[in-house]
């Protein structure tokens, strides 16, 4: 792919920075919520306490969603039509609240995705977040941010710029035949999003306004309104200009949502990337002409990888098949129901990785805790599809097998907001609450969830490419180094090599 690359986009961070091949989240919740949270804190599950994008509450028996705060509505509505958002849940500082807090508050944070818990969580707690609302098509925060939008925020949405591709055609960028993909466009398993259907060029047009603002973010053209935002704020908030550093953290969304619809080993997937280096390069150019590239760090990785469609590795000849999340509870309970002799359901809830219990009927039938979660693990590894299950309490006790994957499992384990069992499905098995939801899903510690690129160039970067295995754990410490302050309070990585810094 790198012969058809912009000049400027990855290949400015290519050829002026540097490029980390080797770079593996730890942890085994390889999801959106745990990989921003990581890379803005530098720590794991147990340092910054987002054990996925979503966890399950035993005393409340309700699913907890990563950034939910009741007391934070959507600016401009109550909590009866929004739900609130806020950094709560992060226990962590992030790179970003060290700079606010080093330089008295006179540096300033901005962060913007089309997924909330992205722009929140790399924005941290003193940062200023932004996200996409797929129901009015506007860029929206919380009162935990601001009381009410600031001028320029009503004026940008007030224009209603996502309505610019409401007639659109997302079709491929370059000439058909130079497409490694180029034959893969129709496949039985893709599932597609909304209206946009299987193959290119893919139809925006919906009649229906909340479809087309959700559907936009399947598409390339979701980006592009990430961007079109981002220029905004940039120029109407000075970012860069008042004299100390400022962070502005970016999340372009739409790789992910593409991932899902359509696998990676699509002809949407490469066009996406192909539309993305482009998307970089002006937002490269646009900070080279506000600010000065030659005074700018720029970091580029991601969240989390993704795992290829499991009907396409089967037709590989690789075995790799969906798992139905609600029949995986329904026949553990079975089992727990046999072995403990009882008609009470003791599993409650799965949030990808863990299985919570019902701790009340535990212990209102006299049973040890430890006892029946080696029993749900034990069942766990008879079912096909399975290759480990690890129980809280051994986790809790250093119990643990000395592997890559038990030890990516423990980096994700947290004390009293993960399952009483974590799961790990076999490699390129699909797990997910939904079995049919998506084409494609992330999730596993395994290395095509786990592998991201991290590219850094800036002022006093080296040039180069490094091969040894680093962490995106290492982001924030590195930022941290190369500014002069203090690591975040939940930083366990190190700062990365070829990154000199500040004298």
């Amino acid at each position: 792919m790198q012969d058809r690359l912009a000049p400027a986009g990855f290949r400015y961070l290519v050829d002026k920075g540097t490029a980390y091949t080797n770079a593996h989240f730890e942890h085994v919740v390889t999801v959106t919520a745990a990989g921003h949270a990581t890379l803005s804190t530098g720590g794991n599950t147990p340092q910054h306490g987002i054990a996925g994008n979503e966890w399950f509450d035993s005393a409340t028996r309700q699913a907890v969603y990563n950034t939910e705060d009741k007391r934070y509505p959507q600016i401009g509505k109550t909590l009866e039509t929004s739900k609130g958002r806020s950094p709560h849940y992060l226990t962590s500082s992030t790179f970003g609240d060290e700079l606010v807090a080093a330089s008295g508050g006179k540096s300033r944070v901005f962060s913007v995705s089309i997924k909330d818990r992205a722009a929140i969580l790399l924005g941290g707690h003193l940062g200023k977040a932004y996200w996409y609302s797929k129901t009015t098509g506007k860029f929206v925060s919380s009162t935990y941010y601001h009381e009410s939008y600031p001028e320029w925020v009503q004026r940008w949405n007030a224009g209603n710029p996502a309505d610019q591709y409401r007639d659109a055609n997302w079709d491929l960028l370059l000439k058909p035949e130079t497409y490694t993909f180029i034959k893969q466009d129709d496949r039985w398993f893709e599932k597609s999003y909304g209206n946009l259907g299987r193959t290119f060029p893919h139809s925006l047009k919906n009649d229906d306004a909340r479809a087309f603002y959700s559907t936009l973010r399947h598409t390339p053209m979701g980006d592009q309104l990430t961007l079109s935002f981002v220029k905004e704020l940039v120029t109407m908030e000075k970012i860069g200009k008042n004299g100390h550093t400022d962070v502005l953290a970016v999340s372009f969304s739409v790789t992910d949502y593409i991932g899902h619809a359509f696998g990676p080993n699509s002809l949407e997937a490469e066009d996406n990337l192909l539309r993305l280096d482009r998307t970089l390069q002006e937002l490269f150019h646009f900070i080279d002409q506000q600010i000065g590239l030659d005074k700018t760090l720029i970091v580029l990785t991601s969240d989390h990888g993704v795992c290829p469609a499991p009907e396409l590795m089967a037709e590989l000849g690789i075995a790799a098949e969906r798992l139905d999340a609600a029949q995986i509870m329904n026949r553990v309970n079975a089992a727990l129901q046999t072995k403990f002799n009882t008609d009470m359901k003791l599993a409650l809830a799965f949030k990808k990785p863990g299985i919570y219990l019902d701790l009340d009927a535990i212990n209102a039938l006299g049973l040890d805790v430890s006892e029946v979660e080696q029993a749900l693990a034990a069942e766990i590894m008879q079912i096909p599809g399975f290759s480990l299950a690890l129980t809280k309490t051994d986790i809790l006790t250093g119990r643990v097998p000395d592997t890559l994957v038990a030890s990516r499992v423990e980096s994700g384990f947290h004390p009293t907001r993960s399952g009483n069992v974590l799961v790990v499905q076999d490699p390129f098995w699909y797990l997910s609450s939904t079995p049919d939801g998506d084409t494609a899903m992330h999730g596993s510690p395994y290395n095509y969830d786990s592998h991201v690129p991290i590219m850094i160039a800036g002022p006093r970067i080296g040039h180069g490419k490094v091969d040894r295995r680093v962490a995106p754990r290492d982001v924030a410490p590195t930022i941290s180094a190369y500014l002069g302050i203090s690591p975040p309070s939940g930083a366990v990585g190190n700062p990365l090599p070829s990154v000199d810094p500040k004298p």
